[in-house]
């Protein structure tokens, strides 16, 4: 069990206010990060905020920028204003290597006055490990070693106790949000360019609470209270794990009280696939961010001996220099191993006699990086996989692309009529200015959001799939054991930072702005059309039309978002009410809020906080939903109503125009849903756009008819 622990910074009044979750990890109790009998005492302990089971949540696994316009943004000054270099976005992940490039500091100034972080010293990392850009460095073990039982050295594993990242994800995703401008950027010469964050002048306060790919509740506790009383803006955490409720969701608990002081927090969806009611981070209060493509592609093709070239796709950086026989992996089964089962290339499977100086076509299965058949004397693989193109990312210790089942069909054919048959697989070309893109990627996690389905979740889609960034040279268990100091991985991990660092911009030329007003400029802006003007897609079992399940309410719009003209806006006291609205009991609210709350009677409907989106999930006959604007914009304007209307449910806005004279000011309305078709047990999406001929500021509905 963890417990969270009142700080003394909270307890005495005359003290600088301040949200400890839980306890620094050097104060930390053992008491409290163990399952012990002495829960009970305490919960009765007037020191503890909240007890509940700990839990380990996992890590969620540039021309991204270029492909939201963001370098266009910077290079025609497109922004209002310089983008001040004093936002601070704080990454809670599996640490940093801050030799890398882009953690130089180069032309920025001091560290903001503001900044009440440290940099801690550990092993194989110094004070000077830090600088302008990486102005913070901690790290968290505690809860970890005490859900393992032993300390982190006792599992035999390579790694640094400091916030040196020995796993390569946190150093990804820190650069993926601020990482200073690299030129000549890339894996092995592919995605070669120059490498930057969304918001290459923020700096970056780092912390290590992930190990070996886990994350403990009580580490991640104390990061985010750490980072909370630091003073960073935005906060960035591509983690996620399974909870009943938000009660007891370390991240739903950590962020709230980000929330409550101002701090935006963007937070990954999951990968766990297409599946409904598959997502994590999916409190309102969070910035829930799902994955998809941006248009490049990384083909490395199969030439044929027979001349046809089929459709590869893969991080492969090896050069053949000629043809090589070519096998099926079924036929080369070793002595009792089923064909079938010979089909998946794992280890022991193939017989190295049969193998040896050829070129293997495998099924896609769990695969050990290609290990096994380069021991065996392969000279090359060929893996078939149903979406060869997403799964590009892989990379291994010998030749290898990946085919889809159409190109395996036509290499298939050549095995069965070819008695000697011979290919060749090309190294990697990149490929820019594909089509379709964005389209929502398959490992994406989906909605609807469980816990709260009355919110739409997720918010918003950013790119998450081959994403190139920052990476130490140490961590090569996944770059086919060479050193790189820039590495291609995907997953909603790789697009949380991305949305991170638009927040950054935003805040920047708006610092007054709630985290509430950021997360409505980025998903009221955010578009629902690919690059071939066409609705986005999700990538399925057979491609289909994205719904806000897979992509919130679209594709992220930095230089929209920057100028949304109208927000939807709500503070903690909303999210309170929202609650409420769900039977919320006292003991629930004060593991989340650590105070007493009493709820109004009756209760709000949970569909009327006030969120960039409209969800309505037991909709029974006609309901009007209420929603509260507040205009940023210049001089007076007028904004008026359109609707896409979800399929059997006519909808009226009323006002249908709202009037705005000044800045700040607030207008309300109500959408009214007067259903005539019952959704059968599923939703039905459709729209809401307030346009004044230059803004179009956009919510997605998402309604489920129970009864006209």
């Amino acid at each position: 069990m963890i417990c969270l622990l009142q700080s003394l910074a909270v307890m005495k009044e005359h003290k600088r206010q301040r949200f400890s979750i839980i306890r620094k990890a050097s104060e930390a109790s053992l008491p409290c990060l163990h399952q012990n009998k002495h829960n009970s005492f305490l919960v009765k302990s007037e020191s503890v905020v909240s007890v509940f089971e700990s839990r380990e949540s996992h890590v969620h696994t540039t021309h991204s920028w270029e492909f939201l316009g963001v370098d266009s943004m910077y290079q025609y000054k497109q922004l209002p204003i310089d983008v001040k270099s004093d936002m601070i976005i704080g990454v809670i992940d599996t640490g940093i290597w801050p030799e890398s490039e882009s953690f130089d500091d180069r032309g920025l100034g001091p560290v903001p006055k503001r900044f009440k972080g440290k940099c801690v010293p550990g092993q194989n990392f110094t004070v000077a490990n830090c600088n302008r850009k990486v102005i913070g460095a901690r790290y968290y073990t505690k809860g970890y070693e005490a859900e393992i039982g032993a300390p982190l050295e006792a599992l035999g594993v390579p790694f640094f106790r400091s916030a040196r990242d020995e796993n390569g994800h946190g150093t990804h995703t820190a650069s993926t949000a601020a990482g200073s401008e690299v030129s000549n950027a890339s894996l092995f010469g592919m995605a070669a360019g120059v490498a930057r964050g969304g918001a290459p002048t923020a700096r970056l306060s780092i912390y290590k609470a992930c190990w070996l790919a886990g994350c403990s509740d009580a580490d991640l506790l104390s990061a985010i209270d750490d980072a909370i009383d630091d003073g960073v803006d935005i906060i960035s955490v591509s983690v996620g794990g399974t909870s009943p409720t938000y009660f007891v969701d370390t991240i739903a608990i950590g962020a709230f009280h980000a929330f409550k002081k101002g701090i935006l927090f963007s937070a990954s969806a999951g990968n766990k696939g297409v599946s409904p009611l598959s997502l994590s981070n999916g409190a309102p209060w969070i910035l829930t961010v799902a994955a998809s493509t941006v248009d490049r592609e990384f083909r490395s093709d199969v030439y044929l001996g027979n001349s046809k070239v089929l459709k590869g796709y893969a991080l492969n950086p090896f050069k053949m220099e000629g043809y090589y026989g070519v096998i099926n992996a079924s036929a080369a089964a070793a002595p009792g191993v089923p064909s079938r089962n010979a089909s998946l290339c794992q280890n022991n499977t193939l017989d190295p006699t049969l193998i040896k100086g050829k070129i293997v076509v495998c099924i896609m299965g769990s695969t050990d990086s290609g290990k096994s058949l380069k021991q065996g004397g392969a000279r090359g693989v060929i893996f078939i996989y149903e979406f060869s193109k997403e799964k590009a990312n892989l990379q291994f210790v010998l030749p290898a692309t990946m085919i889809d089942e159409n190109e395996a069909k036509v290499l298939l054919a050549y095995l069965a009529t070819k008695k000697n048959p011979t290919a060749k697989i090309s190294p990697t070309k990149t490929v820019l200015n594909t089509s379709p893109a964005p389209v929502v990627a398959r490992f994406s996690s989906r909605g609807p959001n469980f816990i709260t389905p009355d919110i739409i979740k997720p918010d918003i889609t950013a790119p998450g799939v081959q994403i190139l960034a920052a990476w130490p040279p140490i961590a090569t268990g996944i770059t086919g054991g060479r050193p790189t100091d820039y590495n291609i991985i995907s997953g909603t991990s790789m697009s949380c930072p991305h949305v991170a660092g638009v927040a950054a911009i935003i805040k920047s030329l708006h610092p007054s702005w709630s985290p509430s007003a950021i997360k409505s400029a980025i998903i009221t802006t955010a578009s629902v059309l690919d690059n071939t003007q066409k609705p986005i897609l999700s990538i399925s079992s057979s491609d289909s039309l994205a719904t806000p399940f897979d992509y919130g309410s679209g594709h992220i719009n930095p230089i929209a978002a920057i100028d949304p003209g109208l927000v939807y806006e709500f503070d903690s006291t909303d999210i309170i009410q929202f609650l409420c609205s769900y039977n919320t009991t006292a003991s629930e609210f004060f593991n989340l809020a650590r105070k007493r709350i009493v709820c109004k009677s009756p209760s709000i409907p949970s569909y009327n906080l006030n969120y960039p989106s409209i969800g309505v999930v037991n909709m029974n006959r006609s309901i009007a939903v209420h929603r509260t604007v507040t205009y940023y914009g210049k001089g007076r304007t007028i904004y008026v109503a359109s609707i896409n209307k979800p399929a059997g449910v006519d909808v009226v806005v009323r006002p249908s125009k709202l009037k705005f004279s000044k800045a700040g000011e607030k207008k309300s309305f109500e959408v009214h849903f007067k259903p005539y078709k019952k959704s059968k047990e599923s939703f039905v999406f459709g729209d809401l756009t307030w346009s004044n001929g230059i803004h179009n500021v956009r919510s997605p509905i998402g309604l489920k008819v129970l009864s006209v």
